[in-house]
């Protein structure tokens, strides 16, 4: 099945959103309906033609040649099939996805993930602040789904954090996985400031001893049973994160100023 295959003309000079290039809105077009597609813009009109040069193939498997942090809402609303983009891109990729499959080959803005509840999103490079948050005026982040950083995050990774699974291969900025409401979040290097800031459940794995705030109580060093199954789900996905869940692993309740009942894990 060959993609269809959408390459950058050249460096957009203004913000673009691309929420109307995903599987199940290009559905049964053609090329030509498919170009004449508007983009929404800062200043003038631009169409997905005069963007990108393209060439058909199936609407359900999608090819993105060439980046741009200027691209914004890659993959908004995905409900099946993928989406490939060999580059950078803005902000929120993935935003409200439900199903298939996002890459970003690159690296990415703030919002990735946002009011993601299913599929799966993965960021090759680095990804920015207030990864999977959610955007003022909403009450949760991510609720299903699996997302990947190969890179870094910004500060506020996972705020409302509500279920589903973050996996960050780099560093975490400050407030990883603040006010999280239930689901995981897991970083295989350092960490900012404060994670697990008014956190209410949820688990957070760090693979560096981190500053935690004095409202977390220390609960010991413990070998869990669940850590093993979750080591299988996650060894196709990185196999570092999956060594971390099987050593003995220190944890800690809290947050205390909020409910109490998150948990923040790190290597004893």
């Amino acid at each position: 099945m060959k993609p269809l295959v959408l390459t950058l003309r050249e460096e957009p000079d203004q913000r673009l959103d691309l929420a109307p290039l995903v599987p199940h809105l290009l559905k049964g077009k053609s090329v030509k309906e498919i170009a004449e597609i508007e983009l929404q813009t800062t200043r003038e009109k631009v169409t997905a033609g005069d963007l990108f040069k393209i060439r058909a193939g199936s609407t359900e498997s999608i090819r993105f040649e060439g980046g741009s942090l200027h691209l914004d809402n890659v993959g908004q609303g995905l409900k099946s099939g993928e989406i490939i983009l060999e580059g950078d891109c803005g902000k929120s990729p993935g935003r409200g996805m439900s199903g298939g499959s996002l890459l970003v080959a690159g690296d990415c803005g703030p919002y990735a993930g946002s009011a993601m509840s299913g599929g799966r999103l993965e960021i090759g490079g680095d990804a920015g602040d207030f990864l999977g948050a959610p955007l003022e005026g909403e009450l949760e982040g991510i609720t299903g789904g699996l997302l990947i950083v190969r890179g870094n995050a910004g500060a506020r990774a996972g705020d409302r954090l509500r279920r589903g699974t973050i996996l960050i291969e780099g560093s975490a900025g400050d407030y990883p996985g603040s006010r999280m409401i239930a689901g995981t979040l897991i970083v295989l290097k350092e960490c900012g400031l404060l994670p697990g800031y008014l956190m209410r459940r949820g688990t957070i794995v760090l693979a560096n001893p981190p500053e935690l705030a004095p409202t977390f109580a220390d609960c010991g060093v413990h070998q869990l049973a669940f850590a093993g199954l979750f080591a299988g789900f996650l060894r196709d996905e990185s196999r570092a994160a999956a060594r971390l869940f099987g050593r003995p692993l220190a944890r800690f309740a809290g947050d205390m100023a909020a409910l109490g009942k998150g948990e923040i894990f790190f290597p004893a």
